[in-house]
């Protein structure tokens, strides 16, 4: 089945995603569901300003990073991390994401989730250097659901909100659940310029007016990356698609994420957005390769972030793996 087409098809009639409506994408989420409303997943571009971001959690104090684990099926748990055996002095985009793929393409993938399982996610986000928080939510495979935490009085137990969806064949617009984003993962091909050309001719995100082919196969790129749950193989296809893609620099030394655990942090500046001096900055596992977080830059400092501390797959929401 070829699951892009669908997803073209499906949002025929949405409009165009653009940077300056999309940035404040997690922002809106959060503020939403800190007030009961819907926890939405969007299909769209996952904006890196979390400038408000998903809230709630003390600040990990130690450095941490997401591996594969856990007693729940496909869970992860977090350990500390160590640096990467290789210097990243003088290491090029591209050369930084072929050892990535080459890496995660070898790892077993995770077990598929029921359609009745769900999917927790604990993020930890940051709108400055000052102001860490984090939330946990949970969506259901099926994206029939989606639950998240209120903010209850200091003692208190915050309650858990579940709110029906149906994300799945087009029912609410642009969003997907993750067993679809799942799908078109598994539909990527092996190499770069296939996962590019495959891309371009599914099109799931519509190009913006004067948009480069470049920027247009970024966006293509992140949206994917931003899925609940990768399979090994499409990962490496999605990481070997952007290192062929112009823009990108490793940053030489370990930096730190909003938990505090030192990552790999790779930058890309892109065409078209709103501000100058403003990109995006895309944080990695240091053993894993794993993306585990993402920021916002601009001129050079982060003003919004929020990278994963854990995931797992469950059987209810409010579990935790």
């Amino acid at each position: 089945m070829d699951e892009m087409t669908r997803v073209r098809e499906l949002r025929a009639g949405a409009p165009v995603p653009d940077r300056g409506r999309l940035a404040p994408g997690r922002t809106r989420l959060t503020e939403a569901a800190r007030a009961g409303g819907r926890h939405q997943v969007l299909w769209r571009r996952r904006e890196f300003v979390i400038v408000a971001v998903v809230a709630a959690v003390t600040a990990v104090a130690v450095t941490v990073t997401v591996l594969l684990g856990g007693t729940a099926p496909g869970s992860r748990k977090v350990e500390p991390a160590r640096p990467p055996g290789v210097s990243l002095k003088g290491l090029s985009a591209s050369q930084l994401l072929e050892r990535a793929a080459d890496l995660v393409e070898t790892e077993p993938d995770v077990t598929v989730p029921r359609a009745d399982q769900w999917i927790y996610t604990l993020q930890v986000s940051e709108a400055s250097a000052a102001a860490v928080t984090e939330m946990p939510s949970w969506i259901r495979y099926d994206g029939t659901a989606a639950a998240s935490e209120d903010i209850a009085p200091k003692g208190q137990r915050p309650q858990l909100i579940v709110t029906p969806m149906h994300l799945e064949n087009g029912g609410e617009g642009d969003d997907r659940s993750p067993r679809e984003m799942y799908r078109v993962l598994k539909a990527l091909p092996a190499g770069g310029e296939q996962t590019l050309e495959f891309l371009r001719h599914q099109n799931a995100i519509a190009d913006r007016k004067g948009q480069t082919r470049a920027d247009a196969d970024y966006t293509e790129i992140s949206v994917l990356l931003g899925a609940h749950l990768m399979t090994s193989k499409g990962l490496a296809s999605l990481y070997r698609a952007l290192a062929t893609l112009p823009g990108g620099q490793v940053t030489d030394h370990l930096v730190k994420d909003a938990t505090g655990r030192r990552v790999i942090a790779l930058t890309y500046v892109r065409s078209g957005t709103l501000k100058s001096g403003e990109a995006d900055q895309w944080l990695f596992d240091p053993q894993t390769y794993r993306m585990v977080g993402t920021r916002m830059l601009l001129d050079d400092k982060a003003v919004g972030g929020g990278s994963t501390a854990a995931w797992a797959v469950v059987d209810k929401a409010g579990e935790r793996g």
